[in-house]
């Protein structure tokens, strides 16, 4: 079973802690354990050495008084804390600073056994050993007593146990313990919030994208924190945000495609076979079969629209950028909707007023986008209502505005104008011809040229869309 992240980071963290506590622990034990060592030699050697000069001294004065020499080894074996006497030539034992030998100068230390050879390598030095009489290891080390002459008549021994040194240690580190305990619980329960707080999110994150393998986008994840964790978070909410809306307009392009096929479909299919049947009346037919005709083209430039829609939004269409007459191109296009213009009494304003200005453009592009445009406008103004075309050059930009009279749109459908399929009820669902696509191509065009379009309009008044292309 594989260990989640939480548990791997927590567990981790707390491994790492402890094995650098440890080593800190070991590292420690090690440099206190030299330290107290080294002190404790150097306490032994001085305390040697100072009662060897003081029995030197002694002896050159008068002769040697055992009882005399126990008073100064006890006080200095107090001292030092550790165990003296002093041996002879031979190596016995004479004195000795320990309570048993003031009774019957007698004690465990004159059965002591005396390596000479041990002895001689240790010179000046300190060495582990029980001399025969302890039972577990001491320091040992010694000062030669020795005669005016040079003469060398004795021995100070000093002995310690290694205990004393190890019992030093286990005190420091039990100190060392308990004094770590409580930040190590501390640090533990900090840790633990920590790694919660880090991993949380991405638990959250794994979760939602499994909701939205599922098809729920519903899902966020909560930013609490400005750290990478957080903008994280944030991004992953931005990206679900996008998937949503990507999936809506999904299930709303499937559902406006279906209904914008269904439709003239069935009113093709219903006539002719109306026609095949003998449903339809032959003096009828040719009415009829008109009908089909312009459904079979509405069909088309459904389709056409639907190409041009996929070729844009994949980016598979390249643009052929090229410098022409923008106000000819616009003009040119009224004249083709005159038809059109004069049966519904419609009066242009402002042709002859436009700047001639000429900008570096996709051409066929550009006349897709103005063509809607001005189809849009005659189809929606009302009956002897006015068309107004704009076309100036402002801060490097060509700036083409083109306003119709008519129900206009309302306010709540102004943000939308420009998705695919979007149909304003009471204007836009009138015409059969519409496909809903018309001014999505045309913003699509327009941005990709690096321009910009915008709509405004007040209800039962106006309708006015402004376009924006670089003029370089």
């Amino acid at each position: 079973m594989k260990l989640k992240l939480f548990k791997k980071y927590f567990f981790t963290t707390i491994i790492i802690i402890t094995f650098s506590l440890t080593a800190m622990m070991m590292i420690l034990s090690v440099v206190l354990n030299n330290y107290i060592t080294k002190s404790k030699q150097e306490t032994m050697t001085k305390a040697c050495d100072e009662v060897a000069e003081h029995i030197a001294s002694l002896s050159a004065e008068q002769e040697f008084d055992a009882t005399r020499f126990f008073n100064i080894l006890t006080t200095v074996s107090d001292v030092s804390d550790a165990e003296i006497f002093i041996a002879d030539s031979k190596g016995k034992v004479v004195v000795c600073g320990c309570p048993e030998w003031s009774k019957e100068m007698n004690c465990t230390h004159t059965s002591a056994k005396f390596d000479s050879e041990t002895e001689a390598s240790h010179k000046d030095g300190i060495w582990l050993g029980t001399l025969g009489i302890y039972k577990k290891p001491h320091y040992i080390t010694y000062s030669e007593l020795k005669s005016s002459d040079g003469e060398v008549f004795g021995r100070v021994y000093a002995t310690s146990s290694i205990a004393v040194v190890k019992n030093l240690l286990s005190t420091i580190s039990q100190l060392y313990f308990f004094s770590a305990i409580i930040p190590i619980i501390i640090m533990f329960f900090a840790i633990y919030a920590m790694t919660y707080r880090l991993t949380k999110p991405l638990k959250l994150m794994s979760e939602a994208s499994k909701a939205m393998a599922k098809g729920d986008f519903s899902k966020r994840i909560p930013v609490t924190s400005d750290d990478e964790i957080g903008e994280l978070a944030a991004s992953f909410n931005m990206m679900t945000n996008s998937l949503s809306q990507l999936e809506g307009m999904r299930k709303s392009f499937v559902a406006n495609v279906s209904h914008e096929l269904k439709t003239p479909m069935t009113t093709i299919g219903g006539f002719i076979d109306g026609i095949l049947d003998g449903t339809i009346e032959p003096e009828k037919q040719q009415y009829y079969l008109g009908i089909v005709s312009d459904e079979v083209k509405r069909l088309s430039r459904l389709v056409q629209s639907m190409l041009s829609m996929a070729r844009m939004e994949s980016g598979e269409f390249v643009l052929k950028p090229e410098l022409f007459d923008l106000r000819e191109m616009l003009c040119s296009i009224v004249i083709s909707q005159e038809q059109r213009i004069e049966n519904s009494g419609l009066d242009i304003i402002g042709l002859d007023e436009l700047q001639d200005i000429s900008v570096n453009a996709d051409r066929d592009l550009i006349h897709q986008a103005v063509y809607n445009l001005v189809d849009n406008a005659v189809k929606f103004t009302n009956e002897n209502g006015k068309i107004t075309f704009t076309l100036k050059s402002e801060n490097k930009q060509a700036v083409f505005t083109v306003t119709n009279t008519g129900k206009g749109i309302p306010a709540k459908d102004l943000p939308f104008v420009f998705e695919r399929f979007y149909k304003v009820d009471k204007s836009r669902s009138a015409s059969k011809s519409s496909t809903g696509l018309g001014l999505y191509i045309v913003k699509t065009i327009i941005t990709t040229h690096g321009g910009t379009i915008t709509v405004s309009s007040k209800e039962n008044e106006f309708t006015s869309f402004k376009v924006t292309l670089p003029n370089n």
